[in-house]
């Protein structure tokens, strides 16, 4: 039987400016066709974006540097409950399960990446480093996506029972 998941997150190595893994794994589902090196720029661009911004604004409720206001913004828009479709008894009903570390960390990147390739016209560190910005303050697209996932969940709790 194969395996589930493949051995992605032993080999993953820290990014080479931040030391951080969690830096390295976004850096990678920013990629594409294999050019780690301009998604390596664009996000290192976007965070140099969101250091001078935090310098600038000197602000209490925010961290004081790039990388503490990246992971704030991952943290705010990381769902605990997703709705998963079940059928019982010919009806289809959208449960409410609870979110693995590594699912929702997934939703995580892929809802930032959306909201960044869904605004056209901008350069994309601009984009990125604007979202992990609204992110942080609890604003912006994943965050509402996040919310609306919340919501549908909560909404849909009575049908909890079916998750097995």
């Amino acid at each position: 039987m194969p395996k589930q998941f493949t051995a992605s997150e032993s080999q993953l190595k820290p990014d080479p400016r931040y030391q951080d893994l969690i830096v390295a794994k976004f850096t990678n589902c920013i990629m594409y066709g294999g050019k780690k090196a301009t998604a390596q720029r664009v996000v290192y661009d976007a965070l140099e974006m969101v250091q001078n911004r935090l310098d600038k604004e000197k602000s209490d409720a925010l961290p004081k540097t790039a990388i503490e206001l990246f992971h704030l913004a991952l943290n705010n828009v990381r769902p605990s409950v997703e709705v998963r479709s079940k059928r019982v008894g010919g009806a289809n009903y959208q449960v409410p399960m609870p979110l693995n570390r590594r699912r929702a960390q997934s939703l995580t990147f892929r809802w930032i990446l959306e909201a960044i390739r869904s605004e056209k016209g901008k350069p994309i560190a601009l984009r990125l480093a604007k979202e992990l910005f609204d992110a942080a303050k609890n604003e912006g697209k994943a965050v509402t996506t996040r919310e609306n996932t919340h919501r549908m969940a909560d909404a849909n709790k009575a049908f909890a029972h079916f998750a097995w």
